[in-house]
């Protein structure tokens, strides 16, 4: 079976990354996983064909869309991007077009999306299947009655099922989609899609680094999005007010979409004891065998997070609902401790570092991690014709 997977980052690499895990998992398949934002590094598997399109990127005020090529304008890119991507469609007859987010967001990249599926309900274009892969919480809209009007349209014309990437029992879509009951196609609960480490990561990764038992590790990340430098010079600033003893090493990783005048500040704070790199193949093992995460609260740093029971404090993205939400529920569990502006600042945090260290208590929380191989599971029942499976 061929798979079309449609994913575009253009504010940071979450999504990206979490749909290719979903690729991973997907290994029965041909995939070509579709994307047109940034270039990033990242490993595909065998049974995973890279297919992209003109770039295009988000503006630092996010509010529009521009070209990273001053000799082409944005318009001139849409104009290619929607001639490769139907072309693309002509060309290999995918059985399944999976498309991350569209209709609850990515509104623009309607212009390239919208003719495909019009082909495909009036069958200018071969059959194919036409399912929505969308995250737990999705993010607010100025004009929340007219978004959810748009998307209902087209998630009932064109599409055949939504996944969506959540434990229900945790969060459910309707929290955030509230015309959720007018959704006339299946709706499945996935799971969350978890990066899993590998068996030993924790020993491994402490070995490696020439940490005994008595040592501490605290890794601080920023997510694969453009902000969360404040939250990284915050903890570098109180890492150095720790004694050797509360907490001996502190690895920073600031995503690939720091400035570089961000990434250098950081870089000149660094010591024998305190490491900044901008990002990791290798992220998940570290925070196997870490101590303590500071970070964020997007949805692939939480469910490292869940995946490998690391102690954590977040201090969840405040411009939207997204991240204060699923932290909320996530410290609802005892899974993490949120952290507010007000304990940013050096002293207050090392005080909160230095009792988090200190409290290596195990977690006992229970959520469904195995959202991409459900996601894969469902696929094929589908295909057999089992959709209410």
């Amino acid at each position: 079976m061929k798979i079309f997977f449609y994913c575009q980052h253009v504010l940071g690499v979450g999504h990206l990354f979490r749909a290719l895990e979903m690729c991973k998992a997907l290994n029965d398949h041909e995939v070509v996983l579709i994307t047109g934002g940034p270039r990033i590094k990242m490993n595909h598997p065998n049974h995973v064909r890279a297919f992209r399109l003109p770039e295009l990127q988000m503006d630092t005020g996010f509010e529009g869309l521009l070209s990273p090529d001053q000799k082409l304008s944005v318009d001139q890119i849409k104009k290619k991007r929607q001639q490769d991507l139907f072309a693309l469609f002509e060309k290999e007859k995918p059985d399944i077009f999976l498309v991350e987010l569209y209709p609850f967001g990515r509104k623009a990249f309607r212009f390239e999306l919208d003719p495909v599926l019009e082909a495909i309900g009036e069958k200018r274009l071969s059959p194919c299947t036409v399912i929505c892969s969308v995250r737990d919480i999705l993010v607010e809209k100025e004009d929340q009655q007219k978004h959810e009007s748009r998307a209902l349209k087209t998630l009932n014309q064109f599409f055949d099922a939504v996944l969506v990437h959540s434990d229900p029992e945790l969060i459910r879509l309707e929290e955030t989609f509230f015309r959720f009951d007018d959704i006339q196609i299946p709706i499945i609960y996935t799971g969350f899609i978890a990066q899993q480490p590998a068996a030993g990561a924790c020993i491994r990764m402490r070995t490696q680094l020439g940490l005994d038992e008595k040592q501490s590790l605290i890794v601080a990340s920023a997510g694969g999005g453009s902000v969360g430098n404040f939250l990284l010079e915050s903890v570098v600033k109180a890492f150095h007010r720790l004694s050797v003893g509360s907490a001996n090493y502190l690895r920073v990783y600031t995503g690939p979409y720091i400035t570089q005048n961000d990434f250098e500040s950081l870089r000149r704070q660094a010591s024998q004891r305190i490491f900044v790199e901008k990002y990791s193949t290798d992220f998940i093992s570290y925070l196997a065998a870490a101590d303590l995460s500071i970070s964020m609260a997007g949805y692939n740093t939480s469910m490292n997070i869940l995946a490998t029971r690391v102690p954590a404090l977040v201090w969840p993205f405040s411009q939207n609902q997204e991240q204060t939400m699923r932290a909320a529920r996530l410290a609802g569990i005892d899974a993490l401790k949120v952290l507010s502006n007000r304990d940013l600042s050096p002293e207050r945090l090392g005080r909160i570092i230095e009792r988090s260290v200190a409290q290596k208590s195990p977690a006992s929380y229970h959520v469904n991690l195995d959202g991409a191989a459900n996601t894969a599971k469902w696929l094929k029942r589908w295909t057999r014709r089992t959709p209410s499976a």
